[in-house]
């Protein structure tokens, strides 16, 4: 499983979500809350260091980098898998499970109650977040549950069971923005544990780069700035790699966005440029075999 802790690339994609919601004109997800989450001293920190590190200082640069590096993948990730959680959560109680919540809002945006959310997290960033939510006066719903994880020490199974998830419910597991950093093995130990506290029916959604393909330069790009940030990108995956590791797992791919699938739903015929990233695609993959974690 992967080690959660707060990163500056999630602090900026956080940021992206901020600066869309306020900024966009035609919005492809609307994260309303994600300026309060992060508050109005590290929402200014992090648009200060970015047009000093990025950007020659005028609004529009800086909007088109914002468009061409960091908003794009949050943004379509979010809308895919939020767009299948509700259709999952259509007609029964379900639980949601979101791994590596960081700074995550579904919780307080969520009008379902048949939705039971379980944030998975490490101590520090769940600390942090924690903290925001007081700081804003937050009241935090009776169906929210945060999971402290600490993924060095202990498997995300017991903290699950222990914060009184059920391996009976249908379950909906999000798995957003970790795998770029991941190899195949490590994120197949992180959908192993998932299949193990998955009932019949249960979805599990990711999105993940391909290793393979002709890229434009800004694939390599952004490689080379989360690299300077201090989080190495790990190559991506085939489609084959990632469908046989579901496959061995139970899973059975239901909805599958290449690159240019992502293009077509969620950035067609936009005014501001902003386009799908040639190389993640977005996934979803509902768990057939019946097994259960005993």
């Amino acid at each position: 499983m992967v080690q959660n802790q707060e990163s500056y690339t999630a602090k900026l994609c956080a940021f992206a979500r901020a600066w869309h919601s306020n900024t966009a004109r035609q919005k492809i997800f609307d994260d309303f809350l994600a300026y309060d989450l992060m508050g109005w001293e590290s929402y200014e920190s992090i648009k200060r260091q970015i047009a000093a590190d990025f950007t020659n200082g005028t609004r529009d640069d800086f909007s088109r980098f914002i468009n061409q590096y960091f908003a794009p993948i949050p943004l379509a990730r979010l809308r895919f898998t939020e767009s299948r959680l509700h259709k999952f959560a259509e007609n029964e109680p379900v639980q949601y499970v979101v791994c590596g919540a960081g700074a995550d809002s579904f919780s307080f945006r969520n009008s379902n109650p048949n939705i039971e959310v379980f944030e998975v997290d490490h101590p520090d960033t769940q600390r942090y977040k924690r903290e925001r939510i007081r700081t804003l006066e937050w009241n935090v719903p009776k169906n929210v549950h945060f999971v402290p994880v600490d993924f060095e020490k202990e498997t995300m199974i017991g903290g699950m069971l222990n914060a009184g998830f059920s391996t009976q419910k249908r379950t909906f597991f999000s798995i957003l923005g970790v795998s770029y950093y991941l190899t195949l093995p490590v994120f197949s130990n992180t959908l192993e544990q998932i299949a193990s506290l998955s009932s019949l029916g249960s979805v599990v959604s990711f999105d993940f780069p391909l290793k393979e393909g002709n890229f434009p330069p800004r694939v390599a790009e952004l490689e080379q700035i989360t690299e300077d940030l201090g989080e190495s990108m790990r190559g991506g995956f085939t489609y084959g790699e990632i469908s046989r590791t579901l496959y061995a797992l139970g899973f059975q791919i239901d909805t599958y966005y290449p690159p240019e699938k992502v293009q077509e739903h969620y950035f067609k015929d936009r005014s501001d440029g902003m386009r799908a990233w040639e190389n993640v695609s977005l996934l979803s993959a509902t768990f057939t075999n019946g097994r259960t974690y005993e």
